[in-house]
């Protein structure tokens, strides 16, 4: 029987926009909404930007709440489908066209009566992704972009692999809406190997296959780079990165940010904001999320979040589109520090930040219980080892269904550390408040017996009733053979421990479906049929290395 897809098609344009359908430079035109203020006196008007994937009309991004909340503030608004989406026509292929798209669509604006000449751009993930696009392409109207929970290279399809590893979400998000104009709902079965059958499956349901697998199944390949150079390399512009200390794309922001805060030209236009936020805007206050608070299913949550996602890219154009304010006004860098409140700073991560390093001990408890080893300022006494089994006919699951939702659906993960296929190690109850902020890593000597493996580890927040949630996580794969040293980024944190928690670390070799397992062979791990069990060792103590580095700050900083 075909797998069950549903389809979605566009919603109706609303009765505050007018669309157009704007030719580029090939003669494809682009589905455009134009909103103006409901008092626009003819008077031009600076321009807020966005171009998107998603159905500009759709109920999924709420373009047209985000409009009134911006023209009510003095900005036009013009939102469009990218090419080859929704209402726009063309090639339905992402990231190829973005630069000459964002660059034509910013000329269009600049010819309009209502327009002052004056373009900033912002949005959240692949609507992040078309403003650096727009950025290569160096359009002299172009002020300013606020790009959120995304990245200058942050989702292309050489993305969704990291050092050997596959987010297998990414494949499954292409499937949803980059096979043709439309946007698709499924369930794969993931339990089919080899895991290539079921992206045939996928394929089958939805009628056709996605152009864009051809770069990253089975093998994944790079798309055409931007046709300028990269945006860094181009004019710099004042940018605000806006990111989630819960969101799946939080490096990439932080990486583009300490970039271009590194670079003479760009540094003094660059500024950092950081939320307690996962990808899709849901924030830890709120958790855990009742359905009164659920924006993706309750209006009223909607217009409750938009002065939050808003406000800060208001302040940010009234200075660099407007011309209006004074840039000292904007803080350099502005976090929520989880279970704390907002705080800003001069750099990131704060003044007076410094490592606190937790070793690896009790190597052999590792597997017992929950808790496992310990994790303490003082390493082990003697040579300590712990050994694990990957077995891909049976994985280490991912509780977490929607890694774009982390805090939607705030997973308990703590039923995984009773698995024997799992190591932990955890600290003590904190008698006081710990802060986090800034980059967590971590240092392993590990090594298998396999011809490689994944180590996938977790840094969980344990509660005093025993359930562990994940703050900060990181991956990578290593080679055949004895133990080794090995550095994992488990990107950043801000964030409060409070007293009575405790902190774990979680380590397996494997998480699915949200990564693609490795097989145990040297098998392309779309086509393996079978797999091989395999065993993973982390020695710690003497000279072998096991440790977590914690970026801190002491509390009263945070007062």
């Amino acid at each position: 029987m075909p797998l069950p897809v549903q389809r979605a098609e566009p919603a109706p344009v609303p009765a505050t926009a007018t669309q157009f359908m704007v030719a580029m430079r090939d003669g494809v035109r682009l589905a455009t909404d134009v909103h103006l203020p409901s008092d626009h006196d003819g008077r031009p008007l600076p321009t807020a930007l966005v171009r998107l994937p998603y159905d500009k009309n759709s109920r999924y991004v709420f373009m047209d709440r985000i409009a009134a909340y911006l023209t009510a503030r003095g900005y036009a608004v013009v939102v469009q489908d990218v090419r080859g989406k929704f209402r726009s026509e063309g090639e339905t292929m992402p990231f190829v066209h973005e630069p000459d798209d964002g660059y034509d669509t910013i000329d269009w604006i600049v010819r309009q009566e209502w327009s002052d000449g004056r373009v900033g751009m912002f949005g959240d993930s692949y609507y992040g992704a078309t403003q650096w696009a727009a950025a290569s392409a160096g359009h002299p109207a172009l002020r300013a972009i606020a790009p959120r929970v995304t990245g200058a290279d942050g989702i292309r399809p050489d993305h969704w692999r990291h050092d050997g590893i596959v987010q297998l979400f990414g494949a499954l998000y292409f499937a949803a809406y980059w096979t043709d104009r439309w946007a698709y709902e499924f369930t794969p079965d993931l339990s089919r190997r080899p895991l290539g059958d079921a992206m045939d499956e996928i394929a089958e349901g939805i009628g056709s296959r996605p152009a864009v697998w051809e770069t990253c199944i089975p093998e994944i390949r790079t798309l055409p780079a931007f046709p300028y150079g990269h945006p860094f390399d181009g004019r710099p512009l004042p940018v605000l990165h806006q990111a989630g200390w819960f969101d799946n794309c939080l490096q990439p922001s932080i990486n583009d940010w300490a970039e271009l805060a590194s670079r003479s030209g760009w540094a003094p236009l660059q500024y950092l904001h950081v939320d307690s936020i996962d990808h899709e805007g849901y924030h830890l206050d709120d958790v855990p999320v009742p359905p009164e608070l659920d924006h993706a299913t309750e209006d009223a949550a909607v217009e409750r979040i938009l002065p939050r996602h808003l406000d800060p890219v208001v302040a940010f154009f009234d200075v660099y589109v407007k011309e209006e304010g004074d840039p000292a006004s904007l803080p350099r860098v502005r976090w929520h520090h989880g279970h704390v409140g907002d705080r800003t700073a001069g750099s990131w991560p704060p003044p007076g930040a410094r490592t606190l390093r937790l070793h690896l001990s009790e190597a052999p408890k590792a597997a017992v219980d929950e808790r496992g080893g310990l994790l303490g300022t003082e390493p082990p006494t003697g040579e300590q080892s712990a050994t694990w089994a990957h077995d891909p006919a049976e994985l280490v699951p991912s509780l977490l269904e929607d890694s774009f939702s982390a805090l939607r659906h705030h997973v308990d993960e703590s039923a995984l550390h009773r698995r024997s296929d799992v190591l932990t190690f955890s600290t003590e109850p904190f008698a006081e408040p710990l802060d986090l902020a800034g980059p967590v890593r971590a240092t392993l000597t590990v090594g298998t017996d396999g011809p490689g493996a994944h180590v996938y580890l977790k840094l969980l927040d344990v509660s005093p009733d025993g359930s562990a949630h994940v703050l900060v996580r990181g991956q990578r794969s290593i080679p055949g053979g004895p133990p080794a040293p090995a550095d994992f980024d488990l990107t950043h944190a801000g964030y409060r421990v409070r007293p009575g928690h405790a902190l774990r670390l979680h380590i397996a070799s494997s998480d699915f479906p949200m990564y693609l397992p490795h097989p145990g062979t040297e098998e392309n791990p779309w086509l393996a049929s079978a797999g091989k069990v395999t065993a993973q060792t982390l020695a710690t103590g003497g000279d072998r290395t096991s440790c977590l580095s914690l970026t801190v700050v002491d509390t009263e900083s945070l007062s």
